[in-house]
């Protein structure tokens, strides 16, 4: 006798950075505190900011934190496409958590459905173990240009049989001609598989919006399952797409001034999160260009998704001589993963890994110097900090291998061996470690050297209880009942 198909549900937007995320996430933690088994899943992503799952791959950060919300580790079948942008018109592709290559926007156009079976045998894979699995859709789902090699949204619900939820943005504005409008551009196969609307980010009195709902409906035949009221506190979860970066800068003066490079190809910025949250801490996030505070406590250069290209950015926009100028005057300067990098003497790139082979000079602040190429390193890490003596968790991804005298000063110990470099004097330090500010004793110690006494927050405490309410939150204002049905009802 056949088993029947687990019960799944697609939340697809009338547009990018509507809340699909979050959504998911919430309905995750939600469903697993009734009871239920869930999965999240998302068959394309789009993002720098990823994670590395517990199978020891790659996968796009806000489904690590969906799994989280549904009590699981995350593993690379939730995100089996990841696109990683590199350019203004090409990515590299993550295929089940593996570096396939780098596309151009044509190339990976032509991919995409040889791609398909692959989103297919993860999305059965979860949903062998899983009570329901909720799926999340990318960009939009009227983009009827992409719709004949889609696997992201629609072609997706179709070949998988799952039955679609849209969500509208009313912050935004002109929520109803989104979702009106999709109606009327989406052919007759995908409408069959829109159950219902829900409209997000509702700001005032959800009342007045009666009549508004009524028109949607009305023009569509789609059941409205909800009005979700803004979240305040969606600042607290990590954050998914760099669009979502400015909300994380806090301008209110704090006892430690902690100023952050937006890198034109800026990666793994979770490590912001942290710290943004931190009492005391003033966190800026500089748009390119911008000049460096002279009161900066410490200059953080972030991730990169392309190091000798954003080096290359960051000395045509005046940063390398505010940076140098800022560790002249006594202040501090830690660069992650491609910051690191750039912090050193040479980057060099013989095998063309991020575009062209060369090289170039570093700022030649750490006595150190990588060469990118062999395999992506991809690990989930622990150890401690040896000044501190502190345990850290982690995560590395990246490309190549950094060394020189500065390492004999590395700042960490890994899993038995030195991790990082330092300058003679400390001030300016380096690592391949993702997520240690997420570790409240390293963070307590790191900002004590900044001159910042933390009292009693915890970021990890800070995350769980925020779900909890978005849970909450979503459970008080949309048809759980209804969507549990909807994703019933697939046969």
């Amino acid at each position: 006798m056949m088993r029947p198909p687990t019960p799944a549900i697609m939340f697809q937007g009338t547009g990018s950075n509507v809340g699909k995320s979050l959504v998911v996430a919430g309905l995750c933690r939600l469903l697993a505190r009734r009871g239920l088994a869930v999965a999240p899943f998302k068959p394309q992503n789009m993002s720098n900011n990823a994670a590395v799952s517990a199978d020891g791959g790659e996968i796009g950060r806000a489904q690590a934190l969906q799994a989280r919300a549904a009590g699981l580790a995350p593993v690379v079948d939730m995100n089996p496409v990841l696109l990683k942008p590199e350019s203004e018109t090409g990515s590299q592709v993550v295929v089940q958590g593996r570096r396939l290559g780098s596309y151009k926007g044509r190339a990976y156009a032509d991919l995409k459905p040889s791609l398909m079976p692959a989103v297919l045998e993860s999305f059965e894979r979860l949903a062998a173990y899983a009570d329901i699995v909720l799926v999340e859709g990318a960009g939009s789902a009227a983009e009827v240009n992409l719709r004949a090699n889609d696997i992201a949204n629609m072609g997706f619900a179709e070949a998988a049989n799952v039955p679609v939820v849209l969500i509208g943005d009313i912050d935004r504005g002109g929520v109803i001609a989104t979702l009106v409008g999709t109606h009327a551009l989406l052919p007759a196969q995908d409408l069959a598989l829109i159950r219902g609307f829900l409209i997000n980010r509702f700001r005032g009195d959800v009342s007045i919006f009666n009549e508004g709902l009524r028109t949607i409906s009305s023009r569509t035949a789609w059941p409205s399952l909800g009005v979700v009221p803004w979240f305040s506190d969606a600042g607290k979860l990590p954050a998914e797409d760099s669009v979502d970066l400015a909300s994380r800068t806090r301008n209110a003066s704090g006892a430690v001034k902690i100023v952050a490079l937006s890198l034109p190809r800026i990666a793994n910025f979770d490590d912001l999160d942290p710290l943004s949250l931190e009492p005391g801490v003033a966190l800026e996030l500089l748009p390119l260009g911008a000049p460096i505070p002279a009161d900066a406590d410490l200059v953080l250069i972030p991730g990169s998704k392309a190091t000798i290209a954003d080096l290359a950015a960051l000395k045509a926009c005046g940063w390398e001589s505010d940076v140098i100028a800022h560790v002249r005057r006594g202040g501090r300067v830690i660069g992650l993963c491609g910051g690191y990098q750039m912090l050193g003497r040479r980057v060099a790139d013989p095998d063309g890994v991020e575009g062209p082979p060369g090289e170039a000079v570093g700022l030649g602040l750490l006595d150190v110097e990588t060469v990118l190429g062999g395999d992506k390193t991809l690990a989930r890490v622990s150890g401690r900090h040896r000044a501190s003596g502190e345990t850290v968790a982690a995560y590395e991804i990246h490309m190549g291998r950094t060394f020189g005298p500065d390492s004999a000063r590395a700042p960490f110990e890994i899993d038995g061996r030195p991790e990082g470099a330092a300058s003679a004097d400390g001030r300016v330090i380096g690592c391949y470690l993702h997520g240690v500010f997420a570790e409240d004793g390293f963070r307590r110690a790191f900002l004590a050297q900044l001159g910042l006494t933390p009292g009693g927050f915890s970021y990890e405490a800070t995350v769980d209880s925020t779900l909890d309410a978005l849970a909450d939150h979503l459970g008080a204002h949309l048809d759980v009942d209804a969507i549990l049905a909807i994703a019933r009802s697939r046969a």
